[in-house]
């Protein structure tokens, strides 16, 4: 059994296309873990979806102006992510709604500018839906850096972002500046959906950020638990629906979404089984 895993994963490994695949997958999911955990406990866990469709519209737009497709969509969707904020806190259209207002805006934009252009080919379905097959060299060192920047940067801000997701107004009572840390939320969040979008699409990228931190939340309750969890869900997560993609030629985004939804399921029957999460008795 263990030569066969080996064989298989050896195999895997001699094709470039995958270890570029399993590099900025590793990396990708890490960022969406941790920034999911913020998001969540927040309840702005929408913002990766909404930006998500946000980064397609800039895709579809890049394809038209056949230019590279990270540099037009980076600057859109992190500036897509600041209006988002800005309209949450000091517009009369609050959180989900001025989400689902940009998030179907820019995918019906997108998709009108793809039909008129290109048309609807293979590159949308990538676009839609990921390919491991998108990832260049360029892309993967691109990603790459800017994985390691957002991760770097979470270690050392931790502590504040750990304040303002459980009490943002106790921590500015404190003296944290909430809005500059809000924003680096924002920022960290529209980098991560861009960079993962090539690989699983508009339409599932923003279960990265959202099922590892509720999975890690169904057994562990301390950020730092949760947080430690979260991350190595994403891992694993990311690792087996890459290899089942190879194994059976099933879409990589979507393998990755199922072994993610396994997993909630196997922690929410932990849970269920251990008690973790009834109700307590008064």
């Amino acid at each position: 059994m263990l030569t066969d895993i080996f064989i298989i994963v050896a195999e895997m490994f001699s094709f470039t296309f995958i270890v570029r695949a399993f590099v900025v997958g590793i990396l990708v999911s890490l960022c969406a873990s941790l920034l999911g955990i913020c998001l969540v406990m927040k309840r702005f866990s929408m913002l990766g979806d909404g930006l998500s469709h946000v980064g397609f519209g800039a895709l579809a737009v890049a394809a038209a102006m056949n230019a590279a497709p990270l540099a037009v969509s980076i600057p859109v969707v992190i500036a897509a992510a600041f209006l988002l904020l800005r309209m949450s806190e000091n517009s009369k259209i609050k959180g989900d709604a001025a989400i689902a207002l940009i998030s179907t805006g820019s995918l019906a934009i997108g998709v009108l500018i793809i039909s008129l252009t290109t048309g609807m080919n293979t590159d949308v379905y990538n676009y839609l839906f990921g390919s491991i097959l998108a990832m260049s060299k360029s892309d993967v060192s691109l990603s790459v850096s800017l994985s390691v920047a957002i991760l770097v940067l979470f270690v050392f801000f931790y502590h504040k972002l750990f304040a303002i997701t459980f009490d943002e107004t106790f921590a500015k009572a404190g003296g944290v500046k909430t809005g500059l840390y809000n924003m680096l939320i924002a920022l960290l969040t529209a980098l991560t959906v861009v960079l993962g979008m090539r690989m699983m699409g508009a339409l599932l990228i923003s279960s990265l950020i959202i099922f590892p931190a509720l999975t890690a939340m169904r057994i562990f309750k301390r950020f730092k638990t949760v947080t430690i969890c979260s991350a190595i869900i994403a891992v694993v997560c990311f690792c087996i629906g890459i290899m089942v993609s190879y194994l059976y030629a099933t879409p990589a985004g979507a393998s990755v979404v199922v072994m993610n939804i396994i997993a909630f399921i196997i922690f929410w029957a932990v849970s269920r089984i251990s008690g973790r999460n009834s109700p307590r008795k008064k």
